[in-house]
C-alpha cells in the first residue's frame, strides 16, 4: 500500500516536495518506505555523523510513525533521523507517556540524492502495540529548512496547530 502525506497549512514554504510512504508486511515484520522528492538541498538534514539529543529528533528533519490498536487510547511513537538515530515513546493516552520496554532496534536504510531523501524502516513484530485488533497509523514527517523554518507533513492534520499526537492524525487503518 502506498499513501501520500500532505503539508500542514501553517508549514513554511521550503520548496516543492512530494512525500509518500509505502507499507507492507514481510515475514512478520512491518516495513515502511518513506520517499521525499523535491528540492532536498533546501532542507537541513542531519548527516550520519550528527549526534542529536534522542528525545528531540523531531525538532529536526525526521520521519515519524505513530501506531495504535483500534479501540485503544494508548499508542507508540517512533522518530527516525537521517543521522541514523531513532527514538521510541509509549503513551497510555494523548501525550501521557507510560513506561514500556524498548523494542528491538529497527533496521534503517537511508539514501540521499540531490532530489530525493528516502528511508526504509523494518520494525520487528515486537515493536507493534500488543493486541489483535487492527492498527491505526499516523505517518508524519518534519522538514527543517534553513533559518529554523519548518514544514509538518502527515496523512491527516487535525484543526489548529500541527499535532501528530492527535487521534485524527491516525488516519490509516491497517489489517496487515
Amino acid at each position: 500500500m502506498r499513501v501520500a502525506l500532505h503539508p500542514h497549512p501553517e508549514s513554511a514554504a521550503l520548496g516543492e516536495f512530494a512525500l509518500e510512504v509505502q507499507l507492507e508486511r514481510q515475514d512478520g515484520a512491518f516495513v515502511l518506505g518513506y520517499t521525499l522528492r523535491g528540492e532536498v538541498e533546501r532542507l537541513r538534514i542531519p548527516d550520519a555523523s550528527a549526534v542529536l539529543p534522542p528525545q528531540r529528533l523531531w525538532a529536526h528533519t525526521c520521519f515519524e510513525l505513530f501506531l495504535a490498536r483500534e479501540g485503544s487510547g494508548g499508542y507508540r511513537e517512533f522518530n527516525f533521523s537521517p543521522s541514523g538515530q531513532w527514538a521510541f515513546y509509549a503513551f497510555s493516552a494523548y501525550r501521557e507517556a507510560t513506561p514500556a520496554p524498548r523494542p528491538p532496534a529497527p533496521r534503517l536504510r537511508w539514501q540521499r540524492a540531490p532530489d530525493c531523501l528516502s528511508l526504509q524502516v523494518r520494525l520487528s513484530p515486537e515493536s507493534l502495540p500488543p493486541g489483535q485488533s487492527a492498527l491505526r497509523l499516523g505517518l508524519a514527517a518534519v522538514l527543517e529548512g534553513h533559518g529554523r523554518k519548518f514544514s509538518w507533513w502527515a496523512l491527516a492534520h487535525p484543526p489548529g496547530r500541527p499535532d501528530f499526537h492527535a487521534s485524527e492524525g491516525f488516519a490509516l487503518r491497517w489489517e496487515g
